[in-house]
């Protein structure tokens, strides 16, 4: 199968009602606004317990572990139909291939991403094809959820974390969990916890996960501010699904202040921005009409 996938660079189950905590008013709200940028597509894996599905026999781009314990048989099924698929040379859909609305924790593919704090909600910009995400600040999850692409997310800080519960996602016909090919139901629902950490803690953290996880098969042109010595940012989140896995499992992702501001924008055209070629579409040698 072949995708169709360029950039264009532009410089400058149920839903759980979460309780409509506000802020410590004790303790000050963490400054998590501003520019975050890392530089895999990799999760980091907890320090105990279950964590993501990982890949198969540990090598890159050859598809997720199907046999993970974790899976459900279904589910390891689909893994191992999207890992045959890859170390055939071909790819499976996805949203990233797709130009198609991503999201939590899918969307910690995404290497660069802006934070904007509001008195009533969070709203996370993103890189890569304008996806915008919003998340409401002390506020409950309705009765009965639309679904939607992103799901319902609502959140709260408790004292320096910023805690966010997404609920609702929408399942498409290719619903894709994370970078390992794991898939996802209506019953999807994921916590992530927003933190600063030290500066040495997040650039040890990035180093290891690039070690562990690989650099990235396609560079998006994100870039990580050297000389800022500042905090990191780093967000730890734990998934259930009870229809795709028999137990929750939790990760995390590490941000350190981006060296500026890239988008890459998706567009089904020939054009392959990350390694300046072409991709092979049929052609014909002569009109049909």
């Amino acid at each position: 199968m072949t995708f169709l996938r360029a950039a264009a660079f532009l410089f400058a189950g149920s839903a759980l009602a979460w309780p409509a905590w506000a802020a410590d008013s004790a303790a000050p709200v963490p400054d998590l606004s501003g520019a975050w940028s890392r530089l895999t597509f990799g999760f980091e894996r907890p320090t105990s317990g279950p964590g993501p599905i990982g890949r198969y026999n540990n090598q890159p781009n050859v598809g997720g572990n199907f046999n993970n314990p974790i899976l459900k048989p279904d589910a390891a099924a689909v893994v191992k139909r999207r890992s045959e698929t890859l170390r055939s040379g071909e790819d499976y859909p996805n949203p990233s291939l797709n130009c198609l609305p991503m999201m939590s924790p899918y969307i910690f593919r995404v290497q660069e991403m802006q934070i904007l704090q509001k008195k009533d909600e969070v709203v996370f910009l993103f890189m890569q094809d304008h996806q915008v995400r919003r998340v409401r600040l002390n506020a409950q999850h309705p009765a009965k959820v639309t679904p939607s692409w992103r799901g319902d997310s609502i959140g709260h800080y408790e004292g320096d974390t910023l805690v966010v519960d997404t609920v609702g996602v929408k399942v498409g016909p290719e619903p894709i969990l994370d970078m390992y090919g794991a898939p996802f139901s209506d019953a999807l629902h994921v916590v992530e916890r927003y933190r600063l950490v030290d500066y040495a803690v997040a650039k040890a953290a990035q180093e290891k996960n690039i070690r562990d996880a690989g650099p990235v098969a396609t560079e998006q042109a994100a870039s990580i501010d050297e000389h800022y010595t500042g905090k990191g940012m780093q967000i730890q989140f734990t998934v259930e699904d009870k229809n795709v896995f028999n137990t929750p499992w939790s990760a995390a992702v590490t941000w350190r202040r981006a060296g500026g501001w890239v988008e890459n924008v998706c567009a089904e055209n020939i054009h392959e921005y990350y390694n300046g070629g072409l991709t092979k579409i049929p052609q014909a040698e002569r009109p049909d009409f």
